[in-house]
């Protein structure tokens, strides 16, 4: 089972709230995403933690729901 634009949207919006966030469906098939987050709450976060932190958003839904998510994570200039 696929995650969709919006369900993946739902859950990075409900954790990043102050975040721009960029999805491409990488594949066509609601199966590999990339998504692009500029959140305040990165500022003076390591990268892998950033990532850390996207992860936990989508609550065990990676590797099941979702099967790729390519992410670039930073904090605003």
């Amino acid at each position: 089972m696929a995650m969709d634009r919006e369900t993946l949207e739902t859950y990075l919006k409900d954790a990043f709230p102050e975040a721009e966030i960029t999805l491409t469906d990488l594949a066509g098939d609601n199966d590999h995403w990339q998504a692009e987050i500029v959140s305040p709450q990165f500022k003076g976060v390591p990268r892998v933690r950033q990532h850390q932190m996207v992860y936990a958003a989508l609550k065990g839904k990676m590797g099941g729901e979702l099967h790729a998510l390519a992410l670039k994570t930073r904090a605003p200039d």
